[in-house]
């Protein structure tokens, strides 16, 4: 089969790899990282066809000196491959789709090249062939070292005041500790992430499941056009004209968490989609962090069972999360306690005969060693030190408490 345009393009036929597999395409993946994008494609522009799709596998196959015993499985995905790419080869043209790119200002990210998120690489066989990039302060240069520092904030589209709450709380307190935000651009957490960021006067990114040039869900394309013109930027692995569907949605959630330092669920039902994302996270060994909410709250239970299933860190703030993302050393969340009590530190037999004291009347020693159950003598020496912390008075009617110690 032929196509239009120049296959030995690089940025094309990465473009064009985007159009014809599925998002998280592993049989793909595998093809275009074995032998390159450019080659990939004339393999499989060369393989169609009834007559030609077995030569060909079984010349790849040879070519990349397969082992024996894993030939028969390799094919088959290949054949299965094929199979799948070939009815989208019929009029391809990446051409058409860089043109609307280009008319929105935006760029398409490659592989290796600047602005491309490092992270990305480590999803391997199912790892994006390209990206589809709007916006950016400065374009895509600067794009890359935003993410170093970055963290995802996921959760459900129909979130709770509470979750909204949380969410916008929690990605303003990261912009103030330098931190991009990333999420789905979706309602609900998604949302709330970015309007946090936005308001911080930070960088958030959206990940989109379709086009850069279908802004979705409409109901917040001002929302994401505010990202864009805030120096944000809305990025896709499938090509403008794309639409968004449940699979694009979930296999978007794992670019969410390769490109981001560390994934939060800010809340989630059991079931919830973001969930997903966690797992992702999980298996690229980034950290998971979960918002707890309500035991009683349905759409806190996902958040809940990371925590309790998945090792999810609980994490209640901005500093939590910043410690859970950051640099080790350099993001430790401050230390937390209850307020310090005048009783602190008190034990043995001073413990003791403070707890045998009566609220509000005085009383005399050998009242105080009956109730604490120690001699006269220890009891003398236990108020010795309380009189010294300041915690009891000797009256004439006996010993009292200070007005206040608990």
């Amino acid at each position: 089969m032929r196509v239009a345009f120049d296959t030995a393009d690089p940025s094309l036929a990465a473009a064009a790899w985007s159009r014809v597999a599925e998002p998280g395409d592993a049989t793909a993946g595998m093809l275009v990282r074995a032998v390159g994008a450019t080659a990939a494609l004339d393999w499989v522009l060369a393989a169609t066809g009834p007559a030609a799709e077995r030569p060909a596998v079984d010349g790849l196959l040879e070519r990349l000196a397969v082992p024996a015993a894993r030939r028969s499985a390799l094919g088959r995905r290949l054949l299965g491959g094929l199979a799948r790419w070939a009815p989208r080869l019929d009029g391809l043209d990446p051409r058409r789709e860089l043109s609307v790119l280009r008319s929105l200002g935006g760029c398409l990210l490659l592989p290796g090249q600047p602005g491309w998120p490092r992270g990305a690489d480590l999803l391997g066989d199912a790892a994006p062939f390209c990206l589809w990039f709007r916006g950016g302060r400065d374009g895509p240069a600067d794009w890359d070292a935003a993410l170093a520092r970055s963290v995802a904030l996921v959760g459900a589209r129909a979130s709770t005041d509470y979750g909204t709450r949380v969410a916008s709380d929690l990605a303003a307190g990261l912009v103030d500790r330098r931190f991009a935000v990333v999420s789905g651009g979706a309602y609900g957490i998604d949302a709330a992430a970015h309007r946090g960021a936005l308001a911080a006067g930070g960088t958030t990114v959206a990940v989109m499941a379709g086009g850069v040039d279908r802004l979705y869900p409409a109901g917040n394309r001002d929302l994401l056009e505010r990202v864009l013109a805030e120096g944000g930027a809305v990025v896709s692995e499938v090509p403008p004209g794309s639409m968004p569907s449940r699979t694009r949605f979930l296999q978007r959630n794992r670019v969410i968490a390769a490109v981001s330092g560390a994934t939060v669920v800010v809340e989630a039902a059991w079931r919830s989609g973001s969930l997903s994302t966690a797992a992702h996270a999980a298996r690229l060994n980034r950290p998971v962090g979960a918002v707890p909410g309500p035991i009683t709250s349905m759409a806190s239970a996902g958040c809940h069972r990371l925590m309790r299933e998945h090792a999810a860190v609980c994490v209640t703030d901005a500093d939590e999360v910043a410690e859970l993302a950051g640099a080790i050393g350099d993001d430790v969340a401050p230390e937390r306690g209850a307020p310090a009590r005048p009783t602190d530190g008190l034990a043995g037999v001073a413990r003791s005969v403070y707890d045998a004291l009566p609220l509000r009347s005085p009383a005399g020693l050998d009242s105080l060693a009956r109730s604490a159950g120690v001699g006269p003598r220890e009891v003398l020496s236990g108020l010795g030190e309380l009189e010294a912390r300041g915690l009891v008075s000797r009256t004439t009617a006996g010993w009292r408490r200070h007005a206040g110690q608990a």
